[in-house]
């Protein structure tokens, strides 16, 4: 396969497939949350959310896989392709994909149905809920049961994970385990750039309708 043909068969793949992937990763958080909360469920029902999961998951490698061979770089794929790389290792960071599956929904529209900054907004806001909600489930599971833990309900952890990602960090509630504390700093990062998206959206958004304010001038001065 040459450059050429890998460089138009790779974004047609990634834009049939980017909205179905996406549905997948959605339903692999909820399998992940069965796992971590239903721990006194049928077992019947956790051996079903398990094998949900790990089929989705052999989906996300077969999708990889796939687009490293349209790709036509080889082992330079990895290492252009970063974050999918890290999504394949790390499913749970699947919503960071979300501007991914925006383009993917865009090339199936002739015009888009809101401003780029409500899109913005919008897709990092939809981002900052799923990755909470996954990072809440991450840490809940590796602190309830350890020593000293000031999580000790899924509650508790929601709670964590709103103020980590709002960058508020009240600090009543922590990690204390090493995974939890790595997860941790995941999340302050992707808190910060996801926050940096949405104000700056907003700020933009704000100064685009001052500016056609006063282009448009005062009523009556026309």
């Amino acid at each position: 396969m040459d450059v050429k043909e890998a460089a138009e068969r790779l974004p047609r793949w990634e834009a049939r497939t980017e909205v179905p992937l996406f549905a997948a990763s959605v339903l692999f958080l909820a399998c992940y949350a069965v796992l971590v909360l239903a721990q006194r469920a049928d077992a019947l029902l956790r051996d079903v959310a398990l094998a949900l999961a790990l089929a989705t998951w052999v989906v996300f490698a077969a999708d990889y896989a796939i687009r490293l061979v349209l790709s036509g770089q080889g082992l330079r794929f990895p290492r252009s392709h970063w974050l999918d790389t890290l999504v394949l290792v790390l499913p749970l960071l699947r919503p960071l994909r979300m501007v991914k599956v925006y383009s993917a929904v865009q090339q199936r529209r002739a015009r888009p149905r809101l401003s780029l900054q409500a899109r913005v907004m919008a897709y990092a806001s939809l981002s900052a809920v799923l990755l909470g909600f996954a990072a809440a489930l991450a840490v809940y599971s590796s602190e309830r049961s350890a020593p000293d833990a000031t999580i000790r309900t899924f509650g508790d952890s929601v709670w964590w994970a709103a103020a980590t990602l709002s960058t508020v960090g009240y600090g009543d509630v922590a990690p204390v385990t090493g995974l939890g504390r790595l997860i941790a700093v995941g999340l302050m990062a992707c808190g910060i750039a996801l926050l940096g998206a949405v104000t700056g959206a907003f700020s933009s958004w704000v100064l685009d309708v001052f500016t056609r304010g006063d282009e448009n001038g005062p009523p009556g001065s026309r």
